[in-house]
């Protein structure tokens, strides 16, 4: 499954793991307003830059979820070039 052809069905994913948004955001101290975000892929509301890149890594790897291919959606759904990394 990818984040395209689950329709963003990544709660439903999520939850079918057993992993609680809240649970998350204990782990991750990222925000409640900002794990649903993701989840429905309404990236505007996420505060920008290097935050939103981390945050949809951080969510992808509390839900056991392939980070490329959650960024990949990102980068698609938001018209952004990923940036590349100096590693």
């Amino acid at each position: 499954m990818n984040a395209e052809n689950c329709g963003m069905g990544l709660a439903t994913l999520r939850r079918n793991r057993g992993v609680s948004l809240e649970q998350i955001s204990h782990v991750t101290k990222i925000s409640l307003h900002n794990l649903q975000a993701i989840e429905s892929g309404e990236f505007q509301k996420l505060p920008g830059g290097i935050y939103n890149t981390s945050y949809i890594r951080q969510y992808a790897r509390a839900i056991d979820f392939d980070e490329g291919e959650l960024l990949a959606y990102y980068h698609r759904k938001t018209h952004r070039e990923p940036v590349p990394s100096l590693l």
